[in-house]
């Protein structure tokens, strides 16, 4: 078929196999999907190729323009039908993609998912269930069911006790999480009237803790500042005894304490926070326990970390993300409750989603478990993960990831111009780049020392050094500010969420971090 001809069929509303418009479900999906499919993954290879590294180098604003003439508003919207639209901006997509695949990409909590997950999305995605209602998603909604009773497994709680549901990742589910904490401490009342007067709920979360706990704490209508950050140890650890100091504050000071969020994982470290003790002084006030295990989680699947988490069962409720350490595309969370009737409030009846006679007569719905509606059936990808590789395979990449943390640390510091902050927890290696008025013991006995030295300076530099690697497109690394104030908090971050990544890429990314530190000391010093 020439591209006119093509492009006429293109327009035309019954073009397909046998004049039927081609979708991807039913029997004649697969068929309209082969073609589709290959064109798609020939687009993905031709963009990563031309891309060359770990990000398209270049400012954001090249980028930007070479997506110039491709959008169009207004009436000109979809008037002039592009035939190759899937494989030219399939292209562009991988070429000005971020591919942590490669070994320097290594920023983020965003990890290169398994191709077995990624053809199980596929499968999702032709054939579109929604989880709001049973007759959208018989299977879907079987399969969700029972993989939420194995992971409140996974973390110790009692699978017929428990309940949870699917989420879009750790922000929706710590807010579920602080709602449930909400209506449960202050009442259900909360959700129809508000607060009660005179009532001052706090939140308690570490320095550390995800900000999203400060996030929900303003959509339940508590206030951020409802939220009381509790200090933290070098490793980013809640400190349990400033915690109990807190609790006694908020008594004396008349205020209710509805939660305490313990963090297992935090993004900067991966510290996980003193859960016994935690739970300890949680229940000692009355207060609900929620552990966001969003990045932590994913030790459950290694005997060698497991351990680390050792408390989490306590919780009353708790955060998972599998896009993380469980290598899911996005999105992949999980919520979990340790007693299913502490979900009550979440309790929703919608005639044409979920009438009681249904139910009644065997028809479940997950309709009242989401703070969503239509919901994807991102559990199926978690169970074919899990059936493919079952928790020892999750667990072997996991202390993979674990490993290769182990290597950074120690070649960071076996680099005299790189210092290491704590040591790894989990996958994280937080450090920094230091000048070199900072590492010569010559130069630092100087009083006259070079302003590099200057904590405040050595903050640009590691901010600039970052961008530098990104406008080249040599590296993608991380960046983030320690608890507290003032100047020297800044530090670079290895997330190492690569299982195909050796020792001696880390080894070469290090160098040339370095190279290009040092490559802006010169500069500034010319200057």
């Amino acid at each position: 078929m020439n591209s006119s001809e093509h492009s006429a069929d293109s327009g035309d509303a019954r073009s397909g196999s046998g004049g039927r418009i081609p979708l991807s479900g039913g029997v004649h999906g697969p068929a309209a999907l082969r073609e589709l499919v290959e064109l798609t993954l020939t687009a993905l290879e031709v963009g990563a190729e031309r891309r060359g590294g770990p990000i398209p180098a270049g400012e954001p604003e090249q980028l930007a323009r070479q997506f110039e003439g491709v959008f169009r508003y207004g009436r000109d919207l979809g008037d002039k039908p592009d035939e190759d639209a899937l494989l030219r901006l399939t292209e562009l997509l991988a070429y000005g993609s971020a591919d942590p695949a490669d070994p320097s990409c290594a920023a983020h909590l965003h990890g290169p998912p398994l191709a077995v997950a990624v053809a199980a999305d596929l499968a999702v995605s032709a054939l579109n269930p929604s989880l709001d209602s049973w007759d959208q998603a018989p299977a879907a909604t079987v399969m969700e069911t029972a993989l939420v009773a194995e992971l409140a497994e996974l973390v110790g709680f009692h699978p017929g006790q428990a309940a949870g549901v699917l989420t879009s990742g750790g922000t929706e589910s710590n807010l579920m999480g602080l709602m449930l904490a909400r209506d449960r401490i202050l009442g259900r009342e909360v959700e129809l009237d508000g607060l009660p007067a005179g009532v001052r709920p706090r939140i308690l979360a570490s320095e550390a803790a995800h900000f999203s706990v400060q996030r929900a704490a303003a959509l339940l209508g508590l206030g951020e500042r409802a939220v009381h950050a509790v200090p933290v140890d070098r490793e980013l650890r809640m400190d349990p005894e400033r915690l109990a100091a807190a609790l006694a504050l908020s008594a004396r000071e008349g205020a209710r304490p509805i939660a305490v969020v313990a963090t297992a994982g935090t993004t900067d470290t991966g510290a996980i926070d003193p859960l016994h003790r935690i739970a300890d002084l949680a229940a000692e006030y009355g207060a609900w326990l929620h552990v966001d295990a969003a990045y932590g989680g994913g030790a459950l699947f290694s005997d060698r970390l497991a351990p680390l988490l050792d408390g989490i069962a306590r919780a009353d409720s708790v955060s998972l993300d599998w896009h993380k350490l469980g290598w899911q595309p996005t999105a992949a969370g999980v919520f979990l409750v340790r007693r299913a009737h502490t979900y009550a409030s979440l309790a929703r009846r919608a005639a044409y989603l979920n009438p009681a006679d249904d139910e009644q007569a065997g028809y479940p719905s997950l309709l009242g478990l989401s703070l969503r509606t239509t919901r994807r059936a991102d559990a199926f990808k978690i169970a074919v993960t899990l059936r493919t590789l079952g928790r020892a395979g999750l667990g072997r990449l996991v202390d993979i990831c674990h490993d290769l943390a182990r290597s950074a640390a120690e070649a960071v510091r076996v680099r005299p111009a790189l210092e290491l902050h704590c040591e790894p927890v989990l996958t994280t290696v937080v450090f920094r780049y230091l000048p070199s008025s900072a590492t010569d013991p010559a130069a630092a006995a100087t009083p006259s020392a070079t302003p590099a030295a200057d904590p405040a300076a050595v903050d640009r530099l590691n901010a600039e050094l970052r961008r530098v690697l990104l406008r080249e497109g040599r590296a993608v690394v991380g960046r983030t500010e320690l608890p507290g104030a003032g100047a020297g908090r800044v530090r670079l971050k290895l997330t190492l969420l690569n299982p195909n990544t050796s020792a001696a890429d880390i080894a070469a990314l290090l160098d040339t971090v370095v190279r290009a530190g040092k490559a802006l000391e010169d500069a500034e010093a010319v200057s």
